[in-house]
């Protein structure tokens, strides 16, 4: 993932800061608790793409 382009995006969702998680290939919004798929290399950043992270899921970064 370009370190570029993880600098400028943002949650489409509340705006806030992303954390990359490179062995699951997501980038996380811990305010929402949401992991957005990134898939060859392109960040999927829709909300009816991205996983629930559960409660007893930690949230590293």
């Amino acid at each position: 993932m370009d370190k570029k382009l993880l600098d400028i995006l943002v949650c489409p969702l509340c705006k806030g800061p992303l954390v990359y998680n490179k062995a699951a290939q997501e980038l996380i919004c811990k305010g929402d608790r949401l992991a957005f798929p990134i898939r060859d290399d392109i960040p999927v950043m829709l909300q009816e793409e991205a996983r629930e992270l559960p409660e007893d899921e930690e949230v590293e970064g």
